[in-house]
């Protein structure tokens, strides 16, 4: 397993990494513990999890009765942010909220820190410095080491920068956001951002659910498949005629260069540098074995063109 540094932080994280937003939903406490322990095994050192994976808390629940002495061998990350009651009083990025939220997380992880820990969503009823103020404090406990956020747009992403730099504090080292090779909405302004100022990215929904693993045809959809049975992700905008000739051209690309079309999307998002982990869900062991051996390809500069060609810009 390939490690990189979370963007400009020293914290080394596996470019593959496991997505925990099954635990708790799809899969009971057992479940989740043969997923974990394979990821583990497997070489998988970051575990991406939030508050209200999992039915709110059921995620950091399982994983925390699941890892046991193996917590001291991962980097392992929560988010907060998202509605974590009815009434929408616990959410957001308030320090009133974030002091709550984290002895919430810790405790149901059972550990006493979180490596990262991500505003999971942008706060617009509190100012971003309100919120990096509150994290730096964490950070001085020693109940987090280093903070990150996801889905913030690109301008708030430079606002948390410099309103950290004119603090003198730390501030965000990575973003989560939805890149893959059917959505490169990023690229335009979130990514050279990134780059810029040094955000490691961490992708997630990397094969488009699941349109990318190659298990998807046109004209026959596996049956219990996520685009078949969940409508959230079964009405986004990846199933569609042009979506469909993308993955055809792909899948083509793949085989012709002696690889898979999932090993194609996992190797063109690890050749940007400013990724520092793919972040991939399983709900099962093999899958973990699969998504591991997927990172091996690495793409050289021409065939990163080549493929960019074949998908064009969206």
């Amino acid at each position: 397993m390939e490690f990189r540094n979370l963007g400009r932080s020293g914290l080394r994280v596996s470019t593959v990494g496991l997505g925990c937003n099954n635990f708790g939903a799809k899969l009971d406490e057992a479940g989740t513990g043969a997923v974990v322990h394979a990821a583990i095994d497997a070489g998988i050192a970051l575990f991406d999890t939030a508050d209200m994976y999992g039915g709110r808390g059921g995620s950091e629940t399982h994983m925390g009765a699941v890892l046991g002495a193996r917590r001291k061998d991962i980097v392992l990350a929560s988010k907060f942010g998202m509605n974590m009651d009815d009434a929408g009083k616990k959410r957001g990025g308030s320090r009133w909220w974030i002091m709550q939220a984290i002895e919430d997380s810790l405790r149901r992880l059972r550990t006493d820190w979180l490596d990262l820990y991500q505003l999971h969503q942008p706060d617009p009823l509190t100012p971003i410095d309100e919120t990096l103020r509150a994290l730096e404090d964490l950070v001085t406990s020693g109940k987090v080491r280093y903070i990150g956020c996801s889905n913030l747009p690109a301008w708030q992403m430079v606002e948390a920068h410099f309103a950290a730099e004119l603090a003198n504090i730390g501030g965000f080292v990575s973003a989560q956001e939805e890149y893959n090779l059917l959505n490169r909405a990023i690229e335009t302004d979130v990514l050279p951002v990134a780059r810029r100022n040094g955000f490691g990215l961490l992708p997630y929904f990397p094969l488009a659910s699941g349109l990318l693993t190659g298990k998807y045809k046109r004209d026959a959809m596996p049956d219990g498949a996520r685009l078949t049975t969940t409508p959230k992700f079964a009405n986004r905008a990846y199933v569609t005629d042009a979506n469909w000739d993308k993955v055809e051209a792909l899948d083509a690309y793949a085989k012709s260069h002696g690889h898979t079309l999932l090993e194609l999307a996992f190797g063109w998002l690890l050749a940007e540098p400013a990724v520092a982990s793919v972040i991939a869900g399983a709900t099962r062991p093999e899958q973990i074995a699969s998504n591991v051996s997927a990172a091996g390809w690495t793409l050289s500069a021409e065939e990163k063109a080549e493929v960019d060609a074949l998908v064009g810009t969206n």
